[in-house]
């Protein structure tokens, strides 16, 4: 739902409520049902074109860009703003092939519910075969805390148990797990942490 547009979402929802009223009732017939459908689709394609046509009627009817991550950091607001879950944050960065949100200079929820993802100028993609180097093998790091709870499935995978974890967040972030949105581990035993901010 939150990748509608509130005009589609309402064009939707009003359609469905037409169409369902003579499917529910056999004395009302199907010609006013059809007559009220093709009116609002015409009123939805004149809303289309006046929205192309006065910028000013677009900002009332669509939301501005919500940003979602800033310089490497996950902007809690904005993703209850959005109404969007970390799954959905992580698919979309996975789909953007990003693996690490500290290489993120902006990430922004766009009106029409997509992403867009901007690296920070020194993580864009130079090919390694450009100076003939080495490479090592990918690493999806694990995610094994979210909104504030360990995930013990993935946990189990890393052969690290909870009191790694909470040592680890005490150490290098003073903090306890209930505070953490959002906890990563690589196979290099990397711990990426992002509070509730």
């Amino acid at each position: 739902i939150s990748q509608l547009r509130l005009l589609d979402f309402v064009i939707a929802l009003v359609i469905g409520n037409i169409i369902a009223h003579p499917l529910s009732d056999e004395n009302l017939g199907l010609k006013g049902s059809v007559i009220s459908t093709i009116v609002l689709v015409v009123l939805y394609i004149a809303g289309v074109f006046c929205v192309l046509k006065f910028p000013f009627i677009k900002i009332l009817i669509n939301h501005k860009p919500i940003t979602i991550i800033k310089d490497g950091e996950i902007i809690y607001k904005g993703l209850k703003k959005a109404r969007i879950s970390l799954d959905v944050l992580l698919e979309e960065l996975r789909e953007a092939k990003v693996e690490d949100i500290k290489k993120v200079a902006l990430a922004i929820w766009e009106a029409d519910g997509k992403f867009s993802v901007f690296l920070d100028p020194k993580y864009e993609p130079i090919t390694p075969s450009f100076y003939q180097m080495e490479t090592e093998a990918f690493d999806l790091p694990r995610t094994i805390i979210k909104d504030g709870r360990i995930n013990y499935e993935e946990l189990k995978q890393t052969n690290k148990d909870e009191g790694w974890v909470v040592s680890k967040l005490k150490k290098l972030y003073q903090t306890d797990i209930k505070n953490v949105l959002l906890a990563t581990l690589d196979n290099k035993d990397n711990l990426k942490v992002f509070l509730y901010k």
